[in-house]
């Protein structure tokens, strides 16, 4: 088993470690945007496949990874593996949907709330002391679903009719526009010092430095690495300033 993943600021890496030290510690586990993350799953007849939920939705960079790779799937077996802020609706399902068309098996789905990740929005905050519960609530929820998948059990939470009414009407249809391409929305203000922190960090390659500040290339997969890393808090993206840089490491349970 290969487990594939696209994280932000750490939560569904965090996700997705967890459960596969369960199923089978000694899966190989890669970033989406690893250069040879595609020719690494052509050999490989079960994937698990983790990212966030945007917008009741998977990340168009999953999405665009999925679609120009369409002829790994044929004959794949892949679970699907989704972190939420509050609500998915079928964020699994919005995946397992794109992969069967493609000829793969989707085995399950799991679902798993993690503290928000949104940096420069006040909606869905909360105390460190709330953040470090959930963690340790989508703990025992991993634990539990990974000792059930390890016997032959595997929970589809997402994948179906009701689930997909849910998201729809939930959050996709109005949010649509926001998840139809990568984003040309983030923002870079004066306080950028141009220490390339940022350039590092992002999937995409969608930063660059020129004449000594971070500039976008439009092409944000909204995965917030960025705005949580940036030393002078200068980018933001769906808000206009930072209220909290977000990582794992600062809510995971003790």
């Amino acid at each position: 088993m290969i487990g594939i993943y696209l994280s932000g600021t750490g939560n569904t890496k965090h996700c997705l470690t967890r459960l596969m030290n369960i199923i089978d510690p000694d899966a190989v586990l890669i970033p989406i945007e690893k250069t040879d993350s595609a020719e690494m799953l052509r050999t490989e007849s079960e994937i698990l496949l983790a990212y966030p939920t945007q917008f009741s939705n998977v990340p168009y960079m999953v999405r665009d990874f999925i679609n120009k790779n369409h002829e790994i799937w044929q004959g794949k077996k892949v679970f699907c593996l989704t972190t939420m802020g509050a609500f998915s609706g079928d964020g699994t399902g919005c995946a397992a949907r794109l992969l069967r068309k493609y000829g793969a098996t989707v085995t399950g789905g799991l679902q798993v709330r993690m503290p928000d990740s949104v940096c420069d929005n006040k909606l869905l905050k909360k105390s460190l002391e709330e953040n470090k519960k959930i963690v340790k609530e989508a703990d025992i929820k991993l634990d539990q679903a990974g000792k059930e998948i390890k016997n032959g059990n595997y929970p589809r939470e997402g994948l179906g009719f009701f689930a997909h009414v849910a998201g729809l009407m939930g959050q996709r249809l109005w949010f649509y526009n926001k998840t139809t391409d990568y984003s040309s929305k983030l923002k870079i203000n004066d306080d950028c010092i141009g220490c390339g922190a940022c350039v590092s960090l992002c999937p995409m390659g969608n930063l660059r430095i020129n004449n000594g500040k971070a500039v976008s290339n439009n092409r944000c997969a909204m995965c917030y690495r960025c705005i949580s890393k940036c030393p002078k808090k200068a980018i933001t993206l769906l808000g206009d300033t930072v209220i909290e840089q977000c990582s794992y490491e600062k809510y995971r349970s003790e």
